[in-house]
C-alpha cells in the first residue's frame, strides 16, 4: 500500500492494549491495516477499494495527528463532513491520473452520501477486525444510528445510461478519429471494450485481469470464464453481436479470427514498445471510458444538451454494468437470466434495475382520479 511520506510508523503508533492479548503482530497503524488489508488479497476488487478508503482515512488521521486508539466518535463525525467536502481543495482533490502521476490527489471530487456510507461501512469493519485482534479497545463508528448506516441498501440503482445518454455514447464512439495510426487503435480498442463492457455487463477489474483464452466455445457457444468477487469463477454467455466485435478487434491487431484456450492475450491491452501486449489495469480502463463519456458529454454542450451533459460527465465504468443490466430487462431478458449473466448472489439485487416497473406503476396511477369529473 502506497501511502504519502509523512504517513510513517512514528507518527501513527497505537498503545498495547492492558488487558487483551493481540491476535496481530502489528507495531503501528500501517502495519495494522496492512494486515487487515492482506485478508482480502484474494479478491483484487475488494482489496483495491478497500485499499483506497484505508490510505484516504490514514492520510487525514495523520493531518488531525491522530492515531486509531486516539479516534473519538466526534473525530468520525469531523471526517464524514470531510469526505463530503475535502478541503484544503488544491491538497485533497485532483484529476482522475494514475497514483503514480504528480497530480494524483486522494479525491476527484467530494463524496455523494451514499459513498460516504459506504466508506464508513468500510472503515467499521476495519475498526471491528482490529477490536476482535486485541489492538484497538472500541470502535467509534458502532455508535453511528443504525437507520442511517443501512439507507443505502434500499436504495434503487440509478447510475445507468439511458437510451439518451447510450445513443449520446454510440455516437461519439463512432466518430472517433481514426487519421493517425495511433487514433486508429485507440478508436478501435474503445469500440471493443465499451462493446465488452456493455454487452456483457462484466466490472472492470474483470476485464483488466482477462485473456484471450478465457474465451471458449462449447457445443457450439462461446462463453466468457471470468474471475469475479469473492475470487468466484463464473461464465458470460458471449452472444454473436459480441462475438463479431471480438473477431473484428482481433483481426485489427493483426491475430486470428478466434481465441485459442491457452492464448495469454490480454483481452483488452496495449502493444508495447518492444512489441510485447500488456494488459490494461483497472485504472487505465477507468481512464479510457471517462474519457469517452467526456467527449460525448463536449458533443451534448456543443447541440446545448447541457442536462445530458451533465449526467455524461457523472457517469463511470460501474454505470456501464448498471446500464447492461437495465437495458437487458427492459430488452425482456427473464430476470433470472441477467441475474446470472451479472453472477449476483441475490436475485433482489437484479430487481433493482427494473427501471421500467417504476415507469409502468407511474403511468397506471393516472387513471385514478380525486375529482371525477375534470
Amino acid at each position: 500500500m502506497s501511502l504519502l511520506p509523512s504517513l510513517t510508523p512514528a507518527n501513527t503508533l497505537a498503545p498495547l492494549p492492558h488487558d487483551q492479548p493481540r491476535l496481530i503482530t502489528a507495531e503501528n497503524d500501517i502495519d495494522a491495516v496492512l494486515t487487515w488489508l492482506r485478508e482480502y488479497e484474494d479478491s483484487p476488487h475488494t482489496f483495491a477499494s478497500y485499499r483506497k478508503e484505508a490510505e484516504r482515512f490514514l492520510m487525514w488521521m495523520t493531518e488531525q495527528q491522530r492515531t486509531l486508539s486516539q479516534l473519538s466518535r466526534n473525530d468520525l463525525m469531523d471526517f464524514e463532513r470531510f469526505l463530503a467536502n475535502p478541503q484544503p481543495a488544491e491538497r485533497w482533490i485532483g484529476p482522475a491520473v494514475a497514483r503514480h502521476h504528480p497530480n494524483w490527489r486522494p479525491f476527484t471530487k467530494p463524496l455523494q452520501p451514499s459513498s460516504i456510507q459506504q466508506t464508513l461501512v468500510i472503515l467499521s469493519g476495519l475498526f471491528r477486525y482490529l477490536n476482535e485482534a486485541g489492538y484497538l479497545q472500541g470502535n467509534p463508528l458502532a455508535l453511528a444510528r443504525r437507520g442511517k448506516r443501512t439507507a443505502k441498501k434500499i436504495q434503487t440503482v440509478e447510475r445507468y445510461l439511458d437510451q439518451e445518454l447510450w445513443q449520446a455514447v454510440l455516437e461519439t464512439l463512432a466518430d472517433l478519429p481514426q487519421d493517425t495510426a495511433k487514433q486508429k487503435a485507440h478508436a478501435i480498442r474503445a469500440n471493443w471494450l465499451f462493446s465488452l463492457l456493455y454487452l456483457t455487463g462484466a466490472r472492470r477489474s474483470e476485464v483488466a485481469d482477462a485473456v484471450m483464452g478465457d474465451i471458449f466455445v462449447r457445443r457450439g457457444q462461446w462463453w466468457w470464464r471470468v474471475i469475479g468477487k469473492g475470487n468466484k469463477e463464473g461464465e458470460i454467455p458471449i452472444n454473436d453481436e459480441l462475438l463479431q466485435q471480438l473477431v473484428r478487434y482481433r483481426s485489427a491487431i493483426g491475430l486470428t479470427a478466434y481465441p485459442h484456450p491457452r492464448e495469454n492475450i490480454p483481452l483488452v491491452g496495449r502493444l508495447s514498445d518492444k512489441g510485447q501486449w500488456n494488459c490494461l489495469s483497472s485504472k487505465s480502463i477507468y481512464l479510457i471510458t471517462k474519457s469517452i463519456f467526456e467527449q460525448a458529454a463536449q458533443r451534448a454542450e456543443q447541440q446545448q444538451q447541457f442536462d445530458i451533459a451533465f449526467r455524461l460527465r457523472t457517469a463511470s465504468t460501474h454505470w456501464l454494468r448498471h446500464t447492461s443490466a437495465s437495458h437487458q430487462l427492459e430488452a425482456g431478458i427473464p430476470l433470472l437470466v441477467v441475474s446470472q449473466n451479472l453472477r449476483h448472489g441475490n436475485i433482489e439485487t437484479t430487481r433493482r434495475y427494473l427501471h421500467t416497473d417504476h415507469e409502468t406503476r407511474h403511468q397506471a396511477s393516472q387513471a385514478l382520479r380525486f375529482n371525477k369529473e375534470k
